[in-house]
């Protein structure tokens, strides 16, 4: 597993719009269509990567937490799935049952959203606001696997907060780490 961290998008950019089908209920979803009345989530993750799965739980909970205040999150999947077929949506949509998904859990095949996004690892993160500017793209906490940190999503969280709050954003945001994206 190659440790890579996330491109950092300028903040303020305008979410690239999309369409693309949701392996859960194998329809198509637009951002248009997803995001919040506050902000909009967007993650990119996928199934096999050990970062994604270590702080799968905090994603589900985060979600659930936000979902209530007007924060939608949006996970994409963009890895390759003919060189990573656990990552091919079919097995995207049980992974999405088996850790109870509360977000849609889109396929990228071609690639073309994430690289629209800059996204470089799972997990990459990227948080706009009502009107889709980026307000915050960076790690969800310190915790990798292995380090002995509790995964508690605080730096996501924090910046949500504030989100919802209208409170700045601290510019200096820390970097996502994790497994590159499998391009093909």
């Amino acid at each position: 597993m190659a440790l890579t961290p996330s491109n950092m998008l300028p903040l303020g950019t305008k979410a690239p719009g999309f369409t693309l089908t949701d392996t859960i209920d194998n329809q198509e979803k637009s951002l248009t269509n997803l995001k919040g009345t506050n902000g909009t989530l967007i993650m990119f993750i996928c199934n096999h990567c050990p970062f994604v799965i270590h702080v799968n739980k905090q994603l589900v909970a985060l979600s659930k937490d936000y979902i209530t205040k007007g924060i939608k999150c949006i996970a994409i999947s963009s890895n390759d799935a003919i060189k990573y077929p656990q990552d091919g949506p079919n097995q995207m949509q049980q992974h999405a049952k088996d850790n109870n998904y509360p977000f849609p859990y889109l396929y990228d095949e071609t690639q073309v959203v994430a690289k629209a996004y800059d996204a470089a690892c799972t997990p990459d993160f990227f948080l706009f606001d009502a009107e889709l500017k980026l307000v915050y793209t960076g790690q969800l906490d310190d915790s990798r696997p292995g380090n002995g940190e509790a995964v508690t999503g605080n730096d996501l969280r924090n910046a949500m907060d504030a989100l919802i709050n209208g409170t700045p954003l601290d510019s200096n945001q820390k970097p996502s780490m994790g497994c590159n994206i499998k391009w093909k």
